[in-house]
C-alpha cells in the first residue's frame, strides 16, 4: 500500500512539473460569431471565403483570429556545471557513500542448533504461577 502511494505521488509530481513547464499556444478562427477553427500546434485554417473575399472581411471585421500564448516557467533549472566547484564535487561524493551507507544490510549468518536439547528446568513455572498459554 505505502509503495503504490509513492509511486503515484512521484507521477503526479513529474506531471505537475511536465505541464508547468510546457508552453503552448492556442489559435481560433472565428468567422463573424462562429468559432471555425481551433489549433493548438500549428495555424488555425481559415473558413475557406476566396482571398479576394477574406481580404474584404478582415477589413469589415466579419474574419479575425485570436492567439492565446500560454507560457511555462523557465526557473526551474537553477544550477550550472559551471558552478559545481571541487567542494562541491567532494560534498556530493561524501553525501552519496554515507546514503548508500544507510541501506546497506547486514547479513548475519543463521544459526540454528537442531542438535540441542532445551534447557532442564528445576519447577514447572507455568504451573506454579498459573499462567497457560491460550
Amino acid at each position: 500500500m505505502k509503495q503504490q502511494f509513492i509511486k503515484i505521488t512521484s507521477f503526479a509530481l513529474s506531471l505537475l512539473v511536465l505541464f508547468s513547464t510546457v508552453s503552448f499556444t492556442v489559435e481560433k478562427h472565428f468567422c463573424g460569431e462562429f468559432l471555425m477553427d481551433v489549433s493548438f500546434l500549428g495555424d488555425a485554417d481559415d473558413c475557406g471565403m476566396d482571398m479576394e473575399n477574406v481580404a474584404a472581411a478582415k477589413k469589415k471585421g466579419c474574419c479575425k483570429d485570436e492567439v492565446h500564448q500560454i507560457e511555462g516557467q523557465d526557473e526551474l533549472q537553477q544550477f550550472s556545471f559551471e558552478d559545481f566547484d571541487l567542494q562541491k564535487q567532494q560534498f556530493v561524493v561524501a553525501f552519496v557513500q554515507s546514503y548508500q551507507a544507510l541501506f546497506l544490510e547486514k547479513s548475519t549468518p543463521k544459526n540454528f542448533y537442531k542438535d540441542f536439547s532445551p534447557p532442564d528446568i528445576p519447577k514447572d513455572y507455568q504451573s506454579l504461577f498459573q499462567v497457560y498459554i491460550i
